[in-house]
């Protein structure tokens, strides 16, 4: 089971770097977009008719591709006054509980998912989102609400295939407690973000 749960937490570990570098460029562009909004808006007084949805594009995907890195840290907003008052093996019983649960959840919510972004709803066109076609002589593209939908459904995935290594840690721990478990990637994140400096194998906090 340890290797498997290695080769998971390997392949989580590249995947939510390069989703991290994905999301802050989305919520870079987001900002722009809304300050260029409000410079048309305030000082030109002419607002545009795309940036209010491109934002919202921009945030939905931010928020699927960075809520699987959360998920798997622990960022999410939990209650966990009753598992701290438990023993410590009834505790991992019942976060084990809870994380099967949630992997039923999400199989659920996975499939909303697949038919809001592949099913008829993602059809539609987007109502001022459009690929400017014009400037080399073609005509303008509508974008398909099913590229805004996809994040939802991409961030289901990813939280899914998260939420199995989280059960594989929780089952190892259960029966082993010292085992050694591979690393979940938030030191690499700390070290990129500035906030823990890695030197001669050890993290300090700044």
């Amino acid at each position: 089971m340890m290797g498997i749960l290695t080769i998971f937490a390997g392949f989580n570990s590249v995947v939510l770097r390069i989703t991290r570098q994905l999301a802050w460029i989305a919520l870079a562009l987001m900002v722009v977009v809304i300050l260029l909004q409000v410079v048309f808006r305030y000082v030109f007084n002419s607002a545009l008719p795309w940036p209010d949805e491109a934002a919202r594009f921009l945030m939905l995907w931010m928020t699927g591709l960075i809520a699987p890195s959360a998920y798997r840290w622990g960022g999410f907003v939990a209650i966990d006054m009753i598992p701290q008052m438990m023993p410590t093996r009834v505790a991992q019983i019942l976060m084990l509980v809870l994380t099967l649960a949630a992997t039923a959840v999400l199989c659920v919510a996975i499939s909303f998912g697949w038919n809001h972004t592949f099913g008829f709803g993602g059809n539609f066109d987007s109502s001022s989102l459009r690929i400017p076609l014009d400037w080399v002589g073609g005509e303008s593209i509508k974008v398909k609400l099913r590229y805004m939908y996809g994040a939802f459904f991409l961030g289901l995935v990813m939280l899914l295939v998260i939420n199995i290594e989280l059960i594989l840690r929780q089952i190892i721990l259960f029966f082993d407690p010292d085992a050694e478990l591979p690393d979940d990637g938030s030191a690499d994140f700390l070290a990129e973000t500035g906030q823990i400096e890695a030197a001669g194998g050890a993290a300090r906090i700044d």
